[in-house]
């Protein structure tokens, strides 16, 4: 292995187990302190998911307010409130409880009112100065692994997503309770765990130079319990032990891609959520063969996948050479996305074809992500494989 520099950061504590969100709640309150502030969504608060975990801080701490407007691809707007009602509180920690969107206002949040920098200076990469306030993360999909990544996005404008990287905005703690996950609907649990699939393949095969043999691990381990759990996940919802497979596996994927930075299968799902608010594990689907193929044309990419493969599916042949490994490995997984239910093409998502250009155009923009790409993308390449998705 050609041993480069890297760096490699991720979330300090980590607490796994059923019941966990409940069973943490003392440390979460010695963590966070006397007021607390509670970002979450108004579904998990009508599914009274959030209930168990709330009247048990209570009881730790003096005050604990409860923000619950965030939905899906948060807006800048949400980011904005969020932040003037823990000013107002006087908040001494904040917890992210949800999905993505939660977790990705929290850590914002947490990083603004602890710093008082200008949200607008501190888009990017390593722009945020910090400190933040303490942060405990509490995911309920096993999808998007933001409580091990560096990273926030929130829509800026009606279509343009921004995102903040920087290791400030780790938490202290992540809280993984697959209970909390076990109310997930069908389709949901497909697409976020297909969306925990793409974060480890593409963090395996990222051209970025801080790719490292620590992620690569991760990228493996968490293929291995994503690819033997996601159908009975998917199929058996109440099925625990494959619910915390899940978790774990979208866990391992984020911290892989926290430190080798997703690709263009990212750049090119940014848009179709932007525009047609397609949740970001679909839309990561749509694309994901498409996106697979045309880097495949890269000897590189061939053999990251190919050595993927047996690891997603323990039954390929893997002597038949990695071409026809990585090409089989592409089928499957796009087999898999069927199987589960989800939707095959853009137009099935009701996306016009004429939007293809646009999309493309604004993929474009998406450099973050591109450079990681193992192939160039060209618009013409977006392009193309928007309409093949089509």
């Amino acid at each position: 292995m050609n041993l480069n520099n890297f760096t490699f950061n991720t979330t300090s504590g980590i607490r796994f187990g059923s019941g966990m969100s409940v069973i943490s709640s003392q440390e979460i309150c010695k963590i966070l302190g006397s007021n607390i502030l509670f970002i979450t969504d108004k579904d998990l608060m009508s599914l009274k998911l959030t209930e168990p975990t709330l009247n048990e801080l209570k009881k730790f701490s003096s005050k604990v307010e409860i923000f619950e407007d965030v939905e899906a691809d948060p807006s800048l707007k949400t980011l904005l409130n969020s932040i003037e009602i823990g000013k107002k509180m006087k908040a001494t920690g904040v917890i992210g409880f949800g999905g993505g969107s939660s977790m990705d206002v929290a850590k914002l949040t947490s990083l603004i009112l602890g710093s008082d920098e200008n949200i607008e200076e501190v888009w990017g990469v390593s722009n945020a100065k910090g400190p933040r306030l303490p942060l405990v993360l509490v995911p309920t999909t096993a999808g998007t692994g933001s409580e091990v990544t560096p990273i926030s996005i929130i829509t800026v404008g009606e279509e343009e997503k921004k995102g903040v990287s920087s290791p400030i905005i780790l938490p202290d703690v992540a809280i993984l309770d697959p209970d909390l996950t076990i109310g997930l609907p069908a389709h949901t649990t497909a697409a976020t765990g297909i969306d925990a699939m793409v974060h480890a393949i593409e963090g395996y095969a990222s051209a970025n130079k801080n790719n490292n043999p620590i992620s690569k691990m991760l990228s493996v381990e968490a293929l291995k319990l994503l690819g033997g759990s996601i159908e009975k996940a998917v199929f058996d919802g109440s099925n625990i032990e494959a619910r915390g497979n899940m978790l774990i596996g979208a866990m391992l994927a984020g911290k892989s891609f926290a430190n080798s930075p997703v690709a263009a299968v990212h750049a090119l799902a940014y848009p179709i959520g932007g525009t047609f608010h397609v949740s970001h594990g679909l839309s990561n689907s749509l694309v994901l063969p498409y996106v697979l193929r045309f880097n495949s044309a890269d000897n590189k990419a061939t053999k990251d996948y190919a050595e993927l493969a047996p690891y997603v599916f323990p039954d390929i042949n893997t002597n038949q050479g990695s071409q026809a490994v990585c090409s089989e490995f592409i089928d499957r997984m796009e087999s898999l996305s069927k199987k589960l239910g989800l939707p095959q093409k853009l137009r099935e998502v009701n996306i016009p074809k004429e939007a293809c250009i646009k999309m493309a155009k604004d993929a474009m923009k998406q450099t973050r992500l591109l450079v990681n790409n193992p192939r160039e993308v060209t618009e013409k390449d977006a392009l193309n494989i928007y309409e093949s998705a089509w």
